[in-house]
């Protein structure tokens, strides 16, 4: 079995932050997810779990963080063009995220964007040219 990454964010809105992570490719799993809780699946060894503030405290008790006021992490998500870059951005900030938090990069190789969801968590979206990953 691959190993797998499971993301855990807190979330003010989980209604609001289900249409943000949808927008970026995420499938909810019905499974994993209820009224304090939503797992987005965004590939088959990627989920991103959305955890309601009571819901993400009942697994640690440091404080959580505002993501809108400092930068803990930053997210990266590959995608297979430039266009789908562009294209993932514009629906992420259609479904409440704010696009571009970080400056775009293009470095010909690979292009990347990012956006900002409703929570103030960063994704990086990038694509890289697989002939200059073959080459490294």
């Amino acid at each position: 079995m691959p190993k797998m990454i499971f993301v855990n964010l807190p979330v003010t809105e989980l209604a609001n932050s289900i249409r943000f992570y949808t927008a970026i490719g995420g499938k909810k799993n019905p499974q994993f997810s209820d009224d304090t809780a939503a797992c987005m699946v965004l590939s088959e060894t990627i989920h991103v779990m959305l955890l309601t503030h009571a819901k993400y405290g009942s697994f640690t008790s440091r404080p959580i963080a505002d993501a809108r006021a400092t930068s803990a992490s930053l997210l990266a998500l590959t995608f297979d063009s430039r266009d789908e870059v562009n294209a993932t951005v514009e629906r992420a900030t259609a479904a409440g995220g704010m696009a571009d938090p970080n400056p775009q990069q293009d470095l010909g190789f690979m292009f990347s964007r990012s956006v900002q969801d409703p929570d103030g968590n960063v994704w990086e979206i990038f694509w890289m040219d697989p002939a200059a990953v073959a080459n490294a």
